[in-house]
């Protein structure tokens, strides 16, 4: 495999202190000691890449999961140890780690900052007590508050938070309350999910149980749009579905999977796109050390997309970029045939539908295709 001269890097720590009621992510509680061995095989995995791939430049450093900000500074240190030995790390990168506004301190942050991290993304959710208690989140709405201002003192000046909405029981009253108080904190970025009832998750139990009502979806679509309005009220820039930031402070790493662009994953379930190849590590974090303690490959499936569904996914991803769309000339560069040569029926019918705009250089979504984006991305498939 030819690697990319820049890549984006996902970094995984499955590790959380407890599952919250909604999650079905690749994460693990009660795993405290693992983590020195998981920080162990992922600076191999790291290096190893590193050094197969030629020291690449890395455009782009995420670490998420679970919840990195549970790592102890010295296997943090270790995991930037790797990076730097394996990535070429320009000066002006952008490098998040996600974290729960709970049990941190200035100090922690202040080295966490030292050590290359300049954008914070705090799973707040929401500023209602009984809402965190039915996610089961671990902190409250006056711990998120006080871990900004510590993030605040530490020298952070990109700050990003989550906010889950469209919660079983929740009124739209409530949902504007969550707005005006986390727009008090003045983030640079936020980002705002519907909540979706997964399999095998406690939420699932509960509504099925009847403990919980059914969330309501024609209400959670009042809550995105309220949303929407207040948030460009406040001046911020509605450039991807459901995130939001001032000018100059969107996700440049999230932008790259958007506009379908390749990235390595490192870590238990990273996921990984390279030239049109796409591949997962092992799921458990013993499975993915024994593999690399034992010298064998970490990954556990992979596929090369064919060019349809590659054509496929570029579209469905860049529409969700609400203002940038999926430009013709990318598309054309990538593939040798323009949007309308391979998808020309289908932009037709969507356009009479009201559900994206084609100007003859790009395809967007119009206003109401981004409320319905799932009645426009299968068509594409």
């Amino acid at each position: 495999m030819e690697f990319p001269e820049a890549l984006a890097i996902y970094i995984h720590i499955p590790f959380c202190r407890w599952r919250c009621s909604y999650c079905d992510f690749n994460i693990y509680a009660g795993m405290q000691r693992w983590f020195a061995p998981y920080i162990e095989a992922l600076g191999k995995e790291i290096r190893r890449f590193g050094e197969q791939a030629g020291q690449p430049l890395a455009r782009t450093i995420y670490i998420g999961g679970g919840t990195p900000s549970l790592l102890p500074l010295p296997l943090l240190a270790r995991l930037f140890e790797a990076l730097h030995t394996a990535f070429r790390i320009p000066p002006s990168i952008e490098i998040t780690m996600e974290a729960n506004p709970s049990g941190l301190s200035v100090a922690y942050l202040e080295e966490v900052r030292r050590l290359g991290v300049n954008r914070i993304s705090f799973g707040v959710q929401s500023a209602h007590h009984e809402e965190l208690h039915l996610m089961r989140r671990d902190h409250t709405f006056e711990d998120a508050c006080a871990h900004i201002a510590m993030a605040r003192a530490a020298g952070f000046t990109n700050l990003n938070v989550d906010l889950i909405y469209g919660l079983p029981g929740q009124t739209l009253a409530r949902w504007q309350e969550t707005l005006e108080a986390v727009l008090a904190l003045r983030p640079e970025h936020l980002s705002a999910y519907a909540l979706m009832v997964e399999e095998r998750t406690a939420l699932q139990r509960w509504i099925r149980e009847g403990r919980v009502p059914m969330p309501d979806p024609d209400l959670a679509a009042e809550m995105y749009e309220e949303a929407r309005e207040r948030l460009a009220e406040a001046g911020y820039r509605h450039y991807e579905i459901s995130n939001w930031a001032r000018p100059g402070y969107e996700s440049r790493h999230n932008m790259v999977y958007w506009r379908y662009e390749p990235y390595i994953g490192f870590g238990a379930g990273a996921h990984s796109f390279i030239d049109g190849r796409r591949w997962v590590n092992a799921l458990h974090p013993k499975d993915y050390i024994r593999r690399i303690e034992q010298g064998e490959s970490p990954i556990a499936e992979e596929e090369t997309l064919h060019p349809r569904t590659q054509m496929a996914e570029m579209v469905i991803l860049g529409l969700r970029l609400v203002e940038e769309g999926i430009e013709d000339a990318r598309f054309r560069a990538r593939f040798g045939q323009g949007i309308l040569e391979v998808y020309g029926s289908v932009v037709r019918e969507l356009e009479e539908l009201g559900l994206v705009r084609w100007d003859g250089a790009r395809l967007r979504l119009t206003g109401r295709g981004s409320m319905l984006g799932n009645q426009v991305f299968w068509r594409f498939l």
